[in-house]
C-alpha cells in the first residue's frame, strides 16, 4: 500500500496587527522604585500616572503599548500623564503594588489604573476592563485617556 501526500502551498503572509505593538515590560523587580520615580514626576508636573499591570507576553498589553509609543498618543500622554509598566508575570508577580492600589488582584491583562500624584486610585472599577486592548479602537483608547 503506497501512502501519497498532498502537499498544499500555503502563503507565507501573516497578517499585520491591527494596532502598532511595543515590549515595554521590564525586570518586575524595578516596579517599586518605577512607581515611586512617577509619583514624584507627577506631583512636580501636576499630572496623574497611568499603572499598567502586564506582560510583554500579552498581546493586549503589547497592542497599548503600541498605541502609547505612536506619536499622537505620546504627545497627548505626556502632557497628562507619567506611565509606568508593570510586569506581572504569569499574574503572580507585583499582585503587593495592585493590592497597595486598591485592586483585588490581576484577572487579566493589562489591568489599567490612573492614580492621582498622591497614589490615589481614579478608575478602579474600569482598570481590570483593558484586557481587551488590541480589540479597542485607537479613537477609543484615545477619548478615554484624553479626557481623565
Amino acid at each position: 500500500m503506497r501512502a501519497f501526500v498532498l502537499a498544499l502551498a500555503v502563503p507565507a503572509i501573516i497578517a499585520a496587527a491591527p494596532n502598532p505593538e511595543a515590549r515595554p515590560f521590564g525586570h518586575p523587580d524595578r516596579a517599586q522604585q518605577d512607581i515611586a520615580a512617577a509619583l514624584t514626576r507627577a506631583s512636580a508636573n501636576r499630572h496623574h500616572v497611568i499603572l499598567v499591570f502586564g506582560a510583554n507576553w500579552c498581546h493586549d498589553s503589547r497592542a497599548l503599548a503600541g498605541w502609547f509609543a505612536t506619536p499622537r498618543f505620546r504627545d497627548m500622554l505626556a502632557g497628562r500623564y507619567e506611565i509606568v509598566w508593570i510586569d506581572v508575570g504569569q499574574k503572580d508577580k507585583n499582585l503587593d503594588l495592585a493590592r497597595r492600589f486598591g485592586l483585588d488582584g490581576i484577572a487579566g491583562t493589562p489591568t489599567v489604573l490612573i492614580v492621582d500624584a498622591g497614589g490615589k486610585p481614579m478608575n478602579l472599577a474600569d482598570a481590570p476592563g483593558w484586557r481587551n486592548a488590541s480589540t479597542r479602537t485607537s479613537e477609543a483608547i484615545f477619548d478615554y485617556f484624553a479626557t481623565r
